[in-house]
């Protein structure tokens, strides 16, 4: 799959995550909310990782730099 995400929007996904982790550990979320929470904490690291979001794809959407030298 082509990567469809810059560098802005996999650290925001990766913080978010964190923190559904840490409201997690904490037991500030329990329950259905944990597991709905946990399960798009698990979704935005493994985009986040990968680059590539299968929701941008049919909308085509991009957060890629388009300049090839931006390093992303």
């Amino acid at each position: 799959m082509k990567k469809n995400m810059g560098t802005i929007d996999r650290i925001m996904r990766t913080v978010v995550a964190l923190a559904i982790v840490v409201l997690y550990v904490t037991g500030q979320i329990s329950g259905a909310a944990a597991l709905l929470l946990g399960t798009i904490a698990l979704v935005f690291i493994a985009t986040g990782i990968v680059g590539t979001c299968p929701i941008y794809l049919p909308l085509r959407l991009s957060t890629r730099s388009r300049n090839k030298n931006a390093g992303d």
